[in-house]
C-alpha cells in the first residue's frame, strides 16, 4: 500500500480520534456522557468542549477534499514523491489542527488548516504537474 493510501486510512481514523476530546468533554458534564442524546448534549457544551466539537466537525468536513485528491493522484497514476509528502502534510496538519483548536491556539490552528487545505488542493491538481 502506498504512503498516500496509508495517509487516507489514517485520515479516516481521525474521524474517530478527533471525537475523543469531545467525548471527554461530554463525560465531564453533569450526568456524564449522554448516549441517548449526544448531539443535544454537544450543543450545550462550552469552552474547550465546544472547541473539541468544532474540531471534530471540521475534520469530517475536510476529509472529502483530501480523499478526492488522493484518489485523483492514484487514478491518474501520478508517481511523484510529492504526492506522498502532500498526504503526510495533510495528516500532520490535521492532527495539529485538532490539538490547537481544543487548546485554543487560534493562530497556529489557522496556519495548519491552510497547510492541510492546500495539500488537498495540490493533490487534486497533481495530474497537471505529476
Amino acid at each position: 500500500m502506498t504512503i498516500e493510501l496509508w495517509c487516507l486510512f489514517i485520515a479516516g481514523l481521525l474521524h474517530t480520534l478527533s471525537k475523543l476530546p469531545l467525548v471527554k468533554a461530554q463525560a465531564k458534564m453533569k450526568g456524564g456522557y449522554d448516549n441517548n442524546n449526544p448531539r443535544e448534549q454537544q450543543a450545550s457544551l462550552s469552552g474547550w468542549g465546544k472547541r473539541a466539537h468544532a474540531a471534530h466537525n471540521n475534520q469530517i468536513e475536510s476529509f472529502p477534499l483530501f480523499a478526492a485528491g488522493v484518489l485523483v493522484a492514484m487514478v491518474t497514476d501520478v508517481t511523484s514523491s510529492a504526492v506522498g509528502y502532500l498526504a503526510i502534510a495533510y495528516v500532520i496538519s490535521r492532527v495539529l489542527y485538532i490539538i490547537f483548536y481544543v487548546k485554543d491556539i487560534s493562530k497556529w490552528r489557522s496556519l495548519v488548516w491552510v497547510v492541510g487545505y492546500f495539500a488537498s488542493l495540490a493533490l487534486l491538481c497533481s495530474p497537471a504537474w505529476g
